[in-house]
């Protein structure tokens, strides 16, 4: 097996996982299940991930990895990069469209056994977060009474409800929330969110 069929082969078993796991419960879906709508033999899923537990983690890493990538960038060093953050959010759950109804289900419904690996995920993206929003008063863009934690809840309650309900708004709008759609909505939050952090200006 060459290394461009491996890395299919590899990416193939962590789409299959996302589609079983979502259409099932954790403890009914097999490897067997995933590795035949991977259209690969189940030992690929032990070669790779160890187990069905391994791949599961690996799924979410996945997919999360780039939104924590991004606090270990320069891209909040100001608060112009709020937008980008998310539009590379909305990009992101726009390619994995029911990953934030999995999240829901391991975290909130406690579904699968994900939900301590999620949590260090998000904890990690915390402590990074926290950083981030103590640079930004440093250099007076943000409040300095602004709770970092209240700020994080603010940030995900803006990015994340837009994608976890999205079929909902579709349905009310009678279309769809399209690249374009997400775009203007990245400008939109992005510009309330920076509005919103800066120091209030005394009288």
């Amino acid at each position: 097996m060459n290394r461009r069929d491996d890395n299919g082969v590899r990416q193939r078993l962590i789409d299959a996982a996302m589609q079983c796991f979502l259409d099932d419960d954790y403890h009914r879906v097999s490897t067997r299940q995933i590795a035949a709508a991977a259209d690969a033999n189940a030992s690929m899923i032990r070669y790779y991930f160890g187990n069905k537990e391994g791949l599961y983690e690996e799924m979410i890493r996945s997919i999360l990895q780039p939104l924590l990538d991004v606090l270990e960038s320069s891209l909040l060093s100001s608060t112009e990069g709020f937008a980008d953050y998310f539009r590379i959010y909305y990009r992101t759950m726009q390619e994995n469209p029911r990953f934030p109804v999995l999240v829901l289900k391991v975290l909130a419904l406690n579904q699968g056994p994900g939900k301590r690996f999620i949590q260090q995920l998000l904890e990690r993206g915390r402590q990074r977060g926290r950083e981030k929003i103590e640079l930004l008063k440093q250099h007076g863009l943000v409040e300095p009474e602004f709770d970092p934690d209240a700020v994080r809840i603010a940030f995900v309650s803006l990015a994340m409800l837009p994608m976890l309900i999205k079929p909902v708004f579709e349905e009310q709008m009678e279309r769809e929330m399209d690249e374009a759609f997400l775009e203007q909505l990245a400008v939109l939050n992005g510009r309330l969110f920076s509005a919103g952090l800066l120091p209030t200006k005394e009288e």
